[in-house]
């Protein structure tokens, strides 16, 4: 008899960042989401959303998602689509699916701990490591701040970063960029984001001006949700366009891929619905010829990157991976040696939080129905 979802329980996360993103991003909200089957096997997986929306996602995982699950079966690719059509009243894309994603989550790490297998194997191993390359959210950083990130992802064996640009005066850019250039040498690569901060004409203008540093991609240089203005940016630009963290769907990633508006997706395993729809998404991409490398959340991406076909960068934020933060009870899933993850042979996804955390401002109680 196959075994059904008999109870789902939440709990409000809050983690502290060691190197504040920005003046009001000083912690990550993480929604933990524990699933028991019929047979008494457990699961656990999470929602995320660095700055807002948590209580709103963790409230719609207690009522909506919970008063449609319990009872149906307990696989993740069986759930996602008929879920996703129950909820897409109140939206397709956003809160919906960050709170599917801790559900979704949540049963892929119950199969995998009822197979004995990580994540990688259970979807199917490709890869023993995938590469990584060294991240900042840093525009906030003076130059010598900057600088020095660059030159300890170099000397952490790091072969390409990223850095933020979309300052007020393009000057900064340009003088930071070039400083950065100088630490990283010609052979490393070099990518930039702008965070969705430019008009299309500021964004062709300043991507003429980086592109000299030699830049390997330019990372959602326009509002994300503008699909016309992408097209013309990519028609007037030679940098290639990365962006996709802000996409919700795979039918938005499909419209943005086929209208010639990207060359390499971001799509964040948590935004657009957890493991299932990634998958899609990564399928999707493969087909149609676009490069692909998971948006942020390290313990997580590296593991999928590790089970698709070809080569994807892994992003690494630093000193923000969940094992960096003091965030996990248990040994991270994933090994981080120079630039090369891999796993560690923690069974199903792996990312088990500290049961100290918890999020004190938290409007609503923890929740559970057994």
């Amino acid at each position: 008899m196959t075994a059904t979802i008999a109870r789902i329980a939440t709990r409000p996360i809050r983690i502290p960042l060691r190197r504040p993103w920005g003046p009001d991003v000083r912690d990550l909200s993480v929604v933990e989401v524990e699933v028991e089957d019929s047979d008494g096997a457990v699961g656990r997986g999470f929602s995320w959303t660095p700055t807002i929306g948590a209580a709103a996602v963790r409230a719609h995982l207690d009522h909506d998602l919970r008063d449609f699950a319990l009872g149906r079966e307990a696989e993740a690719s069986a759930l996602w689509d008929p879920l996703w059509a129950h909820l897409h009243e109140g939206g397709s894309g956003g809160i919906t699916t960050i709170a599917m994603a801790g559900l979704d989550l949540a049963l892929w790490d119950l199969a995998g701990r009822r197979a004995g297998v990580t994540l990688t194997d259970l979807i199917g191993r490709h890869h023993q490591t995938a590469t990584v390359y060294g991240s900042g959210v840093n525009l906030h950083y003076s130059r010598d701040e900057l600088v020095a990130q660059a030159s300890r992802w170099v000397e952490a064996g790091f072969d390409a970063v990223k850095v933020k640009v979309g300052s007020p005066d393009l000057a900064r850019d340009i003088e930071r960029l070039a400083a950065v250039r100088d630490v990283l040498g010609p052979e490393r690569g070099l990518m930039i984001d702008a965070n969705q901060r430019w008009s299309l004409e500021q964004a062709e203008r300043a991507i003429d001006e980086l592109a000299a540093f030699d830049l390997t991609w330019i990372e959602e240089p326009l509002r994300a949700d503008d699909l016309a203005a992408h097209v013309e940016l990519r028609r007037r630009i030679e940098v290639p366009v990365a962006l996709g963290e802000n996409l919700h769907t795979r039918y938005r990633f499909a419209e943005f891929i086929d209208a010639g508006a990207v060359d390499l997706v971001q799509p964040n395993a948590v935004r657009v619905g957890g493991i299932t729809p990634f998958l899609r998404i990564a399928d999707l991409a493969a087909e149609r010829g676009v490069g692909l490398a998971p948006h942020l959340l390290l313990e997580l991406s590296a593991q999928l990157a590790l089970a698709l076909p070809g080569e994807h960068l892994v992003e690494s934020v630093e000193d923000a991976s969940f094992e960096a933060l003091g965030a996990l009870a248990a040994p991270s899933p994933v090994a981080l040696v120079g630039a090369a993850a891999s796993t560690t042979g923690q069974p199903g996804l792996g990312v088990r939080f500290s049961n100290e955390l918890t999020d004190a401002a938290a409007s609503v109680p923890p929740t559970e129905d057994r």
